[in-house]
This record gives C-alpha cells, sequence and structure tokens, in this order.
C-alpha cells in the first residue's frame, strides 16, 4: 500500500507523474453537448426554442477520469463495459484520441452504452436527457473484467474504482477488486457512489464529496469538525484507509486513519463548472500515489487540479502544465496568469464562446516592445472581443531572426504582452508560423500588418476554411525592433 511518509512539493510531483501508471475500472459513459440559441417560446408548449448551432462529445464519468490521468502526464489504463453500438465505438475513438489510454473496452450486447446529452444556450443548460441502461455485468462479463483487470495490474501501482451507479461495479465486483489489488500490494483509490461503503472494504482511499459523505454516514457535515468526525466515521466503519472530502467553496479535507487531519482551502479563483471536478480530484490524487508521493502532498496537487477545473466549461481537465502555470502564478502579478498552454488556451476560449465573445489573434517575436506593436495590439483588440496573441518561442526567434536574437527571453517577453489591457491571454509557439495555434484555437479574426497581402499569408487559407475573416492593421512608419537594435549599438 503507497506510503504517506513520502513527500514532494506539488512542482516536483509533476515531473514523477510522467513514470507513473494508473488502472481505471468503472462505469463510463458519452457526454454530448448540444449548443444554439433561444430567441421564441414554443406556441405548441411553454418551453424554449432552441437554434441548434454545434455539438461536441467528450467522454464522460470514468472516461474523464482518464482524461485526467492522461492530461497529468500518467500513463492511464482503462477496463470498462459498453453496449454493443455506435455510441461504444464513439467512446472508445474518443477515450484513444484524447488519452491514449491502455483500454480494454468489454462489449456487451444486452446494455446501452450511457450517453448523456446536455443543451447549452446562452451559457445556461435548459436540459439535459438521459439514455442509458443500468445492468450490472453478466458472469461471463464479470470474469472478462475480472481477467482484464489482473492482467493490467501488472503495470499499473494504483487502482481508480469510479463508480457512477451505472452497473459495471456492481454486485460485489468492487470488493473482488480491491481484494485481488490488494494481494498484489496495490491501492485502491475509490469515487463512491451510493449509501453503502461496505462494498468498498480495503480501499486506501475514498474521495466522497460532501453530500455524498452525509448520505453515507447519515451525519451533518455543516463545519470542520463535522466533516472530520464523518470523515473519521467512514475509515472506523468500513476499514479504509482514509478519506478525502471535496467540500466546493471550502476546499478539501483529508482524514487518516492515524488520526491525522490536513484541511485545504479552495483553490479556484473564479467558478464556471463544477462539472467533473471530483474526477479531476481522484485521477490527480491516483497520479500522485502512484508516483509515490505522500498522500498528503497529492492531496495537495488534487486540489489545486480541481481549482482549475471548476474555472473551465464542463467536464473538463487539468493539465500538467495548467498545474505548473498555477504554481509559478500564486505570487506573482495577475498579468503574468495569462500566459497559457496551447490545451490550456483551447479549453478557455470554449469558455469565451460559451459567453458569446469573438476570439481574435496575432502573432510575432515582440522582441523590444515598440510603438509599432502597441498599435497593431490596439487594432487587434478593437475588432474583437478577447484577444489571443501567439509568441514565437526563443528556438523559434532565433531561427526567424538570426543567432543574435531575442534580445529578451520568451517568458520576458510574454509577461510584457501579458501586462497590456489588449492582451487577454499569450501563448508561447514552437514552431517558425503559428498555423497550429490557429487550427487549435479557431480564432473568428486573424491580425497581420498591412505589410502583408492577405493572399501571402499562409495562415489565412487557414482562417478562412473555418470561416474567420484576416484584417490587415495599419502600421506606425519608422518603428521596428532590428532598427531599434541597430541604434542601441551604434
Amino acid at each position: 500500500m503507497t506510503s504517506s511518509s513520502n513527500s514532494a512539493s506539488p512542482a516536483n510531483a509533476i515531473e514523477a507523474l510522467r513514470q507513473s501508471a494508473v488502472l481505471c475500472v468503472g462505469d463510463v459513459m458519452l457526454d454530448r453537448f448540444i449548443y444554439g440559441k433561444v430567441e421564441r417560446i414554443s406556441p405548441e408548449a411553454p418551453i424554449p426554442i432552441m437554434h441548434i448551432e454545434r455539438e461536441s462529445a467528450m467522454p464522460g464519468g470514468a472516461g474523464n477520469v482518464v482524461r485526467n490521468i492522461a492530461g497529468l502526464g500518467s500513463t492511464p489504463h482503462f477496463v470498462t463495459i459498453v453496449g454493443d453500438d455506435d455510441a461504444g465505438s464513439v467512446l472508445e475513438s474518443l477515450i484513444t484520441e484524447t488519452s491514449g489510454a491502455v483500454t480494454r473496452m468489454i462489449r456487451d450486447p444486452g446494455r446501452k452504452t450511457s450517453i448523456k446529452t446536455r443543451y447549452i444556450a446562452s451559457s445556461q443548460q435548459l436540459l439535459r436527457a438521459d439514455d442509458e441502461s443500468l445492468l450490472p455485468p453478466s458472469p461471463s462479463l464479470r470474469n472478462e473484467i475480472l481477467v482484464a483487470v489482473g492482467g493490467e495490474l501488472d503495470h499499473c501501482a494504483v487502482v481508480i474504482l469510479s463508480d457512477y451507479g451505472k452497473g459495471v461495479l456492481k454486485d460485489g465486483l468492487a470488493s473482488e477488486i480491491i481484494a485481488e489489488a490488494q494481494k498484489r500490494g496495490r491501492s485502491v483509490i475509490v469515487d463512491p457512489h451510493g449509501l453503502d461503503y461496505e462494498i468498498y472494504r480495503g480501499a486506501y482511499l475514498v474521495t466522497p464529496n460532501l453530500k455524498e459523505l452525509s448520505e453515507a454516514t447519515k451525519m451533518p457535515v455543516d463545519g470542520d469538525d463535522q466533516v472530520v468526525a464523518a470523515c473519521q466515521a467512514v475509515i472506523d466503519n468500513h476499514g479504509i484507509g482514509a478519506v478525502l472530502a471535496t467540500r466546493s467553496g471550502d476546499g478539501m479535507t483529508l482524514v487518516e486513519a492515524s488520526g491525522a487531519v490536513h484541511h485545504l482551502a479552495a483553490e479556484a479563483q473564479e467558478v464556471f463548472d463544477v462539472s467533473g471536478a471530483g474526477d479531476t480530484v481522484a485521477a490527480a490524487v491516483s497520479a500522485a500515489l502512484a508516483a509515490n508521493i505522500g498522500l498528503k502532498e497529492a492531496a495537495e496537487l488534487a486540489n489545486i487540479a480541481a481549482g482549475i477545473v471548476v474555472g473551465k466549461v464542463g467536464t473538463a481537465v487539468a493539465y500538467a502544465e495548467d498545474v505548473v502555470a498555477t504554481l509559478r502564478h500564486r505570487d506573482l502579478a495577475t498579468g503574468e496568469s495569462k500566459i497559457l498552454s496551447l490545451q490550456s488556451a483551447v479549453d478557455q476560449c470554449i469558455i469565451w464562446r460559451n459567453q458569446n465573445k469573438t476570439i481574435g489573434f496575432t502573432n510575432g517575436c515582440f522582441d523590444l516592445l515598440h510603438p509599432g506593436h502597441i498599435s497593431v495590439l490596439a487594432q487587434s483588440k478593437k475588432a474583437c472581443d478577447r484577444l489571443v496573441v501567439g509568441l514565437n518561442s526563443d528556438a523559434s526567434t532565433k531561427r526567424l531572426k538570426g543567432d543574435s536574437r531575442p534580445v529578451q527571453s520568451e517568458m520576458s517577453r510574454a509577461a510584457v504582452l501579458a501586462s497590456l489591457s489588449s492582451v487577454d491571454l499569450v501563448v508561447i509557439f514552437e514552431e517558425d508560423t503559428p498555423a497550429a495555434v490557429i487550427e487549435a484555437l479557431q480564432p473568428a479574426v486573424f491580425v497581420k500588418g498591412a505589410d502583408y497581402r492577405i493572399e501571402d499569408i499562409p495562415e489565412a487559407k487557414i482562417v478562412q476554411a473555418y470561416g474567420g475573416k484576416v484584417l490587415l492593421a495599419d502600421l506606425e512608419e519608422g518603428h521596428s525592433t532590428t532598427a531599434t537594435i541597430a541604434r542601441l549599438v551604434k
């Protein structure tokens, strides 16, 4: 069983996660999101008429746990059951694409793959429609799951049971997996469901939210003392090693069988959506424990990851880069928190689109900021609600400008750009052109200087292909970084 005596800072833990592997077993579902506009009420009934504009799909439930394990840099292994249907095939493809997991997705012809469809307009969820069958696995499928789990335990130090009550872990299967893991010295983390925690006896850690904790123990959870008492009851009554209770705006409380208690303050600065935050907590703790990180430090890392995902929309993922950036920015000015990895920028742009904000993009090396830069940035901002600036890395700037450049490092240049009110987000890219960034972000407006012609801008074709606009910004004459450097060395 993983020891809680080893310790590492969350920053060091991120690097350790890349060497770890976690087995996830549980209920997977297909999360569908349908976005549109509501402008009138139906004449047939007092319900809104939604004009559908776009839709997306992603793995939910245990699938979201797997995505979060992969996002943090750990290697996920996944065992689950789906129906022998189109939704099951879509899920298998999505999980491979989004996580690269080693997947044993067992098909059950008598089961529907769980689908949860959410209809969203103006950032508000209007309706959720669930299409699923809640069946326990048949004896043959049950045996197939246990065989698959046994094979994957050879490669994973930690098992997470993601129980959504959809049937995969029903009828004592959770207990059998815990027993097998214990035989092999593997720790089991449980994201629990329902009132009977006896089925999780022997687990190293359970991660209930306050509602689940209160319902399972029939105890109040209105303050620190009551939460600790309820956690201790779970430990004492069900032979569980520790409880990590997630408390929304009040952070988390970790109670160990030894009696140690740790209260962790909430990390989120602004909450957009709590969907999937529990998945992130379970994934982060499991990945950290698999990397031989101590339990308290694993909980701290999970707390940071949860604070990141609730600032996103939908069943989001906390990436390793997000956690590192959060750690860097804890004591820095707000401006630097605008500097994001590409994947985090994609998530942020989803939030802005759901708020009906127009996203603009411009790019450059921005080595020594001068009035010409300021003018282009101001014109770019005027053309959109939220401006993303793509910044050439040190390596790509050197390739483009010569061995003597850049004068300032990429983080220095990014920090200067992030301090400007016209700039909402900065993404550093390694390539010579921002083509990959544009393809990922799909800004509605792409701005370049008027020293280009639209037909001579390679990225223009990418933007125009998805319906975006390319604008040319007027240039301030007499200003360039090269000329400024030349004057300085005279």
